[in-house]
């Protein structure tokens, strides 16, 4: 009797968004969040974290000392949506050096959905504090030396993730202004990146069951310190048990044969091509038998995983694309109760928050802060409702500059065009799937995310669903946000979280989920960020 397995043993590192990249960090407000990781586990997601150690070293400090050098530290802040700061880690003190290089890491929880803003304040360490623990010291007790502020997702897009910005003092006037200059690396705390394939075979098992043979699968555990076997998917250099039941749907599993080996010894039967008998304990606790079934190894496989981190660091950029609805349901924009309102007292509404909920994350990730932005259901310029029209009113490019581009189009498009109808979404994915396209025609190092805002019930849902379908094998992915009141039903078609891929009308299957649909009420409700890829 014979039987074949196949799957993935892990080694240290899994992908991005997997449950060993969530961190348990709660000293700042940017680590996990109830509200966000509720709606995640609803929708079977995981948010992009990943947890990340920041090395500091800095240059040509100022000297604060009259007979030695300075003494430097780094103090290094997260700052919150309210412009407060909050610590979150202090390197060591280093003696009489301007040019440190300071060994102790800053851990931080990267999260890709959101723009983490850090602050670094650099001090010379007064000699009489210097056997005290750098977190008892008193900050106001100690000379300052300089500040730097940037965004971690700025870091993490440097090919060598390390970025250099100038120290200065924009509360202390009085302080030159040449400070010197602040390098920050960042690096993923993970222990491994290797991953091997492996596919069993077993030959000439034990027939257990009277009336038919027996229905064999494998158990494999690995072997922990305190001697106990747990039950895993992945595992490096400690030892494997592969066991063999036959399964009965009781729950009383039969055993039908053991071996433990190291990953090293797996490939070793994979790369001699012999098999390696099973034992079975015996009951009593004498010697364990020798069996006539065998464990084969058919597939040996090392492969390299890459994390989100590696792909953005490496010069992978995403492409930021907006479409926004010009249906006559969102009401007349001139009107308080429109979705579409513009509020003198600058309170953004559900159009612009999405338009900035997303801009300012992916503008980061994106060279050339150029976005191509669109309007559909709406009357245009000259008078014909369109279904793709240039945002920002030209006739010949479709590219605005930076979010504050967009938000600038939109406003400006609403005195321009009048809103119609009805809500198709077919013309505008489409458009960026040709964007994309061209793009992967010349240059595979870009991913695109267009967002669709609107507030209706789709009029061409099997148009839609062609035209995802058929974008579904591009570096694309489409994030809709709905807003207002509508009944979304059809969106969560779109959306095909239950595991069922879209199928076109002339019945070919999406190759991929890439759509992510999110109603803006959600949002507002638990706080709960818009940007979510899929991989």
């Amino acid at each position: 009797m014979g039987i074949c397995w196949s799957g993935d043993v892990e080694g240290g590192k899994q992908a991005v968004g997997g449950a060993q990249l969530r961190p348990t960090m709660s000293h700042n407000n940017f680590g996990t969040n109830d509200a966000i990781d509720f709606f995640f586990r609803a929708r079977c997601l995981t948010a992009l974290f990943s947890q990340i150690e920041l090395s500091l070293s800095a240059s040509k400090l100022l000297d604060r000392d009259i007979t030695s050098k300075s003494d430097p530290m780094t103090v290094v802040y997260i700052k919150k949506r309210n412009g407060t700061l909050e610590e979150i880690g202090r390197t060591e003190v280093i003696m009489n050096n301007l040019n440190p290089s300071w060994i102790e890491k800053i851990s931080i929880a990267y999260q890709f959905e959101i723009v983490q803003l850090l602050v670094f304040h650099v001090y010379d360490v007064d000699t009489k504090y210097h056997n005290l623990p750098v977190k008892m010291l008193k900050l106001k007790d100690q000379d300052f030396l300089g500040e730097a502020s940037c965004a971690l997702s700025e870091i993490i897009t440097k090919p060598s993730r390390t970025l250099t910005i100038k120290l200065g003092n924009k509360n202390r006037p009085g302080v030159p202004r040449n400070l010197g200059t602040l390098s920050v690396h960042a690096e993923e705390t993970v222990a491994s990146k290797s991953a091997v394939q492996i596919a069993f075979r077993c030959s000439r098992l034990e027939n257990v069951d009277l009336f038919s043979k027996s229905d064999p699968f494998l158990r494999i555990s690995r072997i922990v310190e305190n001697g106990d076997p747990i039950p895993i998917c992945k595992t490096e250099d400690n030892p494997l048990i592969i066991e063999c039941f036959d399964f009965n749907s009781s729950g009383n599993h039969i055993l039908l044969g053991k071996i433990q080996k190291s990953i090293g010894d797996l490939e070793k039967l994979h790369q001699r091509r012999t098999g390696a008998d099973l034992i079975k304990p015996s009951a009593h606790g004498g010697r364990e038998k020798v069996l006539k079934g065998q464990l084969f190894v058919d597939k040996f496989i090392e492969k390299e995983q890459y994390s989100f981190l590696d792909y953005i660091s490496s010069g992978f950029e995403l492409n930021f694309m907006v479409a926004i609805d010009f249906t006559a349901s969102n009401g007349n924009p001139r009107y308080s109760d429109s979705l579409h309102y513009i509020d003198p007292s600058g309170r953004l509404n559900s159009y612009q928050q999405a338009i900035m909920e997303v801009g300012e994350v992916i503008q980061f990730y994106d060279s050339d802060k150029r976005f191509p932005a669109w309007g559909f259901g709406g009357k245009t310029f000259d008078g014909t409702i369109s279904h793709c029209f240039n945002l920002n009113g030209s006739s010949n490019g479709f590219e605005v500059e930076g979010v504050e581009g967009i938000m600038a189009a939109y406003a400006n498009a609403l005195h321009n065009v009048s809103l119609a109808g009805p809500t198709l979404f077919g013309q505008v994915i489409n458009m960026a799937a040709q964007i994309t396209g061209h793009s992967l025609s010349h240059d595979s190092s870009k991913y695109f995310v267009l967002l669709i805002i609107t507030d209706g019930v789709l009029t061409d849902l099997q148009e839609t669903k062609d035209a995802l379908v058929g974008a579904s094998d591009l570096p694309l992915s489409i994030l809709i946000v709905g807003v207002g009141g509508a009944d979304f039903t059809q969106m969560e078609i779109l959306d095909a979280d239950n595991g069922n891929r879209l199928e076109s009308s002339t019945g070919r299957v999406a190759t991929r989920d890439i759509v992510q649909f999110v109603p803006m009420r959600e949002v507002q409700n638990s706080r709960v960020k818009l940007l979510r890829l899929h991989h």
